[in-house]
């Protein structure tokens, strides 16, 4: 299981991720909201926003990640503009937690296939923590 921050923008996910990659090497991965399944509904500004980004940490097994708020919400400047995000190794542990997690809380994206995880989904837990329960990568 890996443990890492997941960060949220009012539209500034690239320009941020573009930096920290200047700072921290790596390869960057970008997935534009366009890209993904029901992008001809999207208001044409919202296609080019950041749906998801990848850094990985250099010397270690850890990801930063962020994306930029989906089209029509923003970030709440009331609240900290992040969420934990799990990776776990099997289907059946992220279907666990992520039941665990959502028990009393507010699930925000149910559990299903992602183009950058084959189970992924997101959750509000009692406590007001945002977490993403995902399952590695889309190979």
């Amino acid at each position: 299981m890996n443990l890492n921050p997941y960060l949220l923008f009012n539209g500034k996910a690239e320009e941020a991720f573009t930096f920290y990659q200047s700072v921290f090497g790596g390869d960057l991965t970008l997935i534009r909201f366009g890209e993904m399944g029901g992008g001809a509904d999207m208001p044409e500004q919202s296609k080019n926003l950041i749906a998801h980004a990848a850094l990985p940490l250099r010397g270690t097994a850890h990801l930063l990640m962020a994306s930029d708020c989906p089209p029509g919400e923003t970030v709440d400047t009331a609240k900290p503009p992040y969420a934990v995000s799990v990776d776990l190794d099997t289907r059946e542990e992220a279907e666990r937690v992520f039941t665990a997690l959502s028990a009393d809380g507010t699930v925000t994206m149910p559990l299903g296939k992602t183009e950058w995880a084959e189970v992924f989904g997101m959750v509000t837990d009692k406590f007001a923590v945002p977490w993403m329960v995902g399952l590695a990568e889309v190979g």
